[in-house]
This record gives C-alpha cells, sequence and structure tokens, in this order.
C-alpha cells in the first residue's frame, strides 16, 4: 500500500495542531474552567519536550528531529495499513505542529489542563493517539496469529 493515507493523516494533523495552538495563543487570557478545578482550557508555555523534561536546547532540537524523521522512515518502509498510517500520521503530523509552534520563541503552546496531570495540547494528543492505535494495531495482528480463525479485514 503507497503511503498516501500516511501524508494525508500527516498533513490534516499538522494543520490542525496549528492552528488549535495559533487560536489558544490569541484568545485564551485566562483559565476556562470545564469541569471546576478539576479539567479546564489554560494557557502554558513548555520550553521542554514530554512533560516538561528540558534538556539544553540544541540536543533537545536534535533529538526531537531526529525522532520525527525516524518515524517516517519507519513508517514510509512498514505501515501496510490504513490503520498504521492513521497511527503513523498522527504521530508524525503532531509532531511537525510542535515543532513549528516552537520555532518563533522556543517554546510550545499547551493549553489543556486535566487533574494534576502537565498541560498538553492538540498536537501532543494526536502522538498519544497516534502510538494508541499502533498499539491497538499490534494487538490485532498478533491476536490473529496466535488465533488465525478470528481473522478479520480491519
Amino acid at each position: 500500500m503507497k503511503p498516501r493515507f500516511f501524508w494525508i493523516v500527516s498533513a490534516y494533523s499538522l494543520i490542525g495542531g496549528v492552528l488549535f495552538s495559533a487560536i489558544a495563543e490569541a484568545y485564551l487570557g485566562s483559565r476556562i474552567a470545564i469541569l471546576g478545578s478539576f479539567a479546564g482550557i489554560q494557557l502554558s508555555h513548555n520550553p521542554g519536550i514530554a512533560f516538561g523534561i528540558s534538556l539544553p536546547a540544541e540536543i533537545q532540537d536534535i533529538l526531537i528531529l531526529t525522532a520525527l524523521m525516524l518515524v517516517c522512515i519507519y513508517a514510509i518502509r512498514t505501515a501496510k495499513t490504513k490503520l498504521s498510517q492513521l497511527g503513523f500520521g498522527m504521530i508524525v503530523g503532531g509532531g511537525l505542529a510542535n515543532i513549528i509552534d516552537r520555532l518563533p520563541d522556543g517554546l510550545v503552546t499547551d493549553y489543556i489542563q486535566i487533574g494534576s496531570f502537565p498541560i498538553f495540547n492538540v498536537p501532543d494528543t494526536l502522538i498519544t493517539v497516534g502510538v494508541g492505535v499502533l498499539l491497538w494495531e499490534m494487538m490485532i495482528e498478533k491476536s490473529q496469529k496466535t488465533n488465525p480463525k478470528s481473522q478479520r479485514g480491519l
């Protein structure tokens, strides 16, 4: 299967991620409670990577770009199903959206607050859901290998 769907999902994820971050940056002045103090929309700027982990800027940028390039290469070589292309596309699009958000000032715009979990954004969500989709596909494949009679066309 050609990776066309992968690139489409990557593009939509990138555009959506950049758009949501730009909207949050432009219009979010104070916290908006959704479920009281448990969940809300709250503007925050993150200089680090996942979970606010901070590394020296040069190392951090190299790690982010290297990881994203490796995911792209791996996706193009291995993503044979629409499900795997969806997962990889969400990861790449979300990663690119965070890189673009980081370009002007070295900070990623975060705005989704749930419980005591670090504040995150739509691109982070795309990356997380993309990984979940790939794990789900791996479980389906393993299940089909151990029980070939239960094969379903996905």
